[in-house]
C-alpha cells in the first residue's frame, strides 16, 4: 500500500480540484489554502479535507505541499510573502510545483526552498481538467533522481504518465516545449477551420480531410467539438493563459539562444485575440470574422 501522506495544497482551481479529489480518494491527509479563486470545496471538506488561512499554516500541517497556482509570480508569491509557505516549512519537507513557470524562476525558488531546509521538486501537468478529475494527468517532473523515486507513489495517485525530464527545472522546461506545440498546432488548426469556414467548406468535409490527415492528433480531437457544435469545453485553457505561457516560452528561449521565429507568429496570434478570457477554440470564431 502506498505510504499515507500529509500534503498541503495551494491552488484548488479547475485543476487542483482534481488534484485533491484524487489525494483523498488515495487516502492521503489533505489541507489546502483557503483562497477566492478556489473551485467549490464543499466536496472536499465532507471527504475529510481541511482548510487553512495562510501558506505557512499550509506547510506546517503537511510532509509535502504542492503548488497549482498560474504562474512563477503566483509561485514566488505563495512561498515567499510574509505569512508565506516558507515561513512554515519544517526541515525534509517537499515542495512540489506543479504550475507551469520559467525555468530560471523555479532554480532560483529551489534554491531557496533548499536553504530553508526543504526539498523541490517542478512536476508540470499536462492534460485538461477532465483527466485532473478522473486522476490521469500527466506529469512531467525535474527532481534528483532519489526524490523522484521517494514521491512517484504520491504522484501516482492523481497522475497515469509520469516522466522523469531530469533534474530541477526540466520538468518546467518541457512543460513549456510540449505548450508551445500544443498552442502552435492549435493556432494553425484554428486559422485553417477559419479559412475554411470562408471558403464555404462543410465543417464535416473539413475535420474528415484534416482528421483522417496530416492535422489529426490529440489537439485536433480538442478542437473537433467547438468546429462541430459550438461546443469550447474539448479545450478549456484560456487564451490568458496561452499568451502567459507563450510569454515565458520567448523568455525561454532568449536565455538558451534558442530560434523561435515561428513561436513568435504564434505568440502574435494569441496575443492579437481582444477578449483574453476566451478558451482556445473560440479563436476559430474570432479568425473566422477576421479580414486578413
Amino acid at each position: 500500500m502506498t505510504q499515507t501522506m500529509r500534503v498541503g495544497l495551494v491552488g484548488v482551481g479547475l485543476m487542483g480540484h482534481g488534484i485533491a479529489r484524487n489525494l483523498l480518494q488515495a487516502g492521503h491527509r489533505l489541507c489546502f489554502l483557503d483562497h477566492p479563486g478556489n473551485q467549490p470545496v464543499d466536496d472536499l471538506l465532507a471527504a475529510g479535507a481541511t482548510a487553512r488561512t495562510t501558506g505557512r499554516e499550509v506547510a506546517e500541517a503537511a510532509d509535502v505541499v504542492m503548488l497549482c497556482v498560474t504562474g512563477s509570480p503566483q509561485v514566488e508569491a505563495v512561498l515567499f510573502e510574509a505569512d508565506g509557505v516558507l515561513e512554515g516549512l519544517a526541515p525534509g519537507t517537499v515542495v512540489i510545483d506543479c504550475s507551469t513557470a520559467l525555468p530560471s524562476s523555479t532554480a532560483k525558488v529551489a534554491r531557496r526552498v533548499e536553504e530553508a531546509g526543504g526539498r523541490f521538486m517542478d512536476a508540470a501537468m499536462t492534460r485538461t481538467p477532465k483527466e485532473a478529475e478522473a486522476g490521469r494527468l500527466n506529469l512531467i517532473v525535474g527532481a534528483p533522481a532519489a526524490l523522484y523515486v521517494e514521491l512517484r507513489p504520491l504522484l501516482e495517485s492523481f497522475a497515469e504518465n509520469i516522466t522523469h525530464a531530469g533534474e530541477v527545472s526540466a520538468g518546467h522546461t518541457l512543460k513549456l516545449l510540449h505548450n508551445f506545440v500544443s498552442l502552435g498546432f492549435s493556432a494553425v488548426l484554428a486559422e485553417a477551420a477559419a479559412a475554411s469556414r470562408r471558403a464555404g467548406i462543410d465543417d464535416t468535409a473539413f475535420l474528415e480531410v484534416v482528421g483522417r490527415g496530416g492535422g489529426g492528433g490529440v489537439v485536433f480531437e480538442r478542437l473537433r467539438p467547438f468546429v462541430e457544435s459550438a461546443d469550447p469545453s474539448g479545450f478549456r485553457f484560456s487564451v490568458a493563459n496561452a499568451t502567459k505561457d507563450l510569454g515565458y516560452y520567448h523568455a525561454m528561449t532568449d536565455e538558451l539562444g534558442a530560434s523561435r521565429r515561428l513561436a513568435e507568429a504564434v505568440e502574435a496570434l494569441y496575443r492579437g485575440i481582444d477578449d483574453q478570457g476566451l478558451t482556445v477554440p473560440e479563436i476559430i470564431r474570432i479568425l473566422e470574422r477576421q479580414e486578413g
